[in-house]
């Protein structure tokens, strides 16, 4: 079983329109729920394949009535903990006449003491049946810093491989507990690098820097440059999928998320699942919906996907 936790999930509400512009009424010609919270995503897209899969953290509302609907839609195990306020509502707007996409959030969740301290009870209960755990995501604010460095300790204490997926501040303050993977993208490996990584070359060095002080391998995603592997077996740049159309690009980094974590739960080489995560990251982008994806469709990419050596 996979254990997924993400302390801040969400529901995204993707909204299509032919055009925006301020100040008039907007006729959308599509609108779509998809899942977000980088590890919750991943649980969707792994439910999508079939694996098992257990997804954790805290819910509220009817937003987390919604999330909840949709990750029991694909078998994916529920075990959240209600908590007061709302589950957040990504509003996701692309723009089709320009492929642009902007989104809105808002953090309502109200977690207190007790909730956490349920959470982290039924947390150990499930870990005795993990075979790997993947968190991240953002924190709300009433959620004390060292929350991941907790989740990731347990795991390591447990023999679990971690996966983690998050972004500034909580990137830098957990990558001491020493997570088996991380897999950030430009942005996230910046803010722990000191300065803006704009190529190739400036990824490596910044993934090569956390692998050699923390024990940490590094997958970073690079938007159009595809991603790189920074792997105790080597380093691998990895070509994006070629999609002719895209739909939308929302939820495409849970894909290699899913991937990754896959790969750590079966035994198999962390290549293998990078390339079944590149597939169902260029699955996610045939489809409007945040974090959606069709098994077929990962299935007909896998072939085409490839891990190249670099430099």
């Amino acid at each position: 079983m996979i254990l997924t936790v993400t302390p801040n999930s969400a529901i995204d509400w993707t909204v299509c329109v032919p055009h925006f512009s301020w100040g008039e009424p907007l006729r959308a010609n599509n609108a779509v729920w998809g899942v977000a919270g980088r590890p919750t995503g991943a649980a969707w897209i792994l439910g999508e394949l079939g694996v098992i899969t257990t997804a954790m953290g805290f819910v509220a509302g009817t937003s987390g009535e919604k999330l909840i609907e949709l990750l029991e839609a694909k078998n994916v195990e529920t075990d959240f903990i209600w908590v007061g306020g709302e589950t957040r509502l990504n509003v996701h707007i692309v723009n089709q006449q320009t492929g642009e996409q902007t989104l809105l959030a808002v953090d309502t969740l109200e977690i207190t003491n007790t909730h956490l301290e349920r959470f982290m009870r039924r947390f150990h209960k499930k870990l005795v049946h993990a075979d790997a755990l993947v968190t991240g995501s953002t924190l709300p604010a009433c959620i004390d810093p060292d929350f991941f460095n907790h989740l990731i300790t347990a795991a390591k204490d447990a023999d679990v491989p971690v996966v983690l997926d998050t972004s500034a501040p909580y990137l830098a303050h957990a990558l001491p507990a020493g997570p088996t993977v991380i897999k950030p993208n430009r942005a996230d490996l910046s803010s722990v690098a000191g300065g803006t990584i704009t190529t190739i070359e400036q990824a490596y060095h910044a993934a090569r820097s956390i692998l050699d002080t923390y024990g940490t391998q590094v997958v970073v995603t690079l938007d159009a440059d595809g991603a790189l592997a920074v792997l105790n077996e080597g380093v691998f740049r990895v070509p994006a999928p070629k999609i002719p159309v895209i739909e939308s690009t929302a939820g495409a980094g849970d894909g290699i998320l899913a991937g990754i974590t896959y790969a750590l739960a079966k035994h198999l080489p962390i290549q293998e699942g990078i390339r079944l995560g590149t597939a169902a990251a260029g699955a996610v982008i045939l489809t409007p919906a945040t974090a959606d994806c069709r098994k077929e469709d990962v299935e007909r990419l896998l072939p085409t996907i490839e891990l190249i050596p670099y430099p």
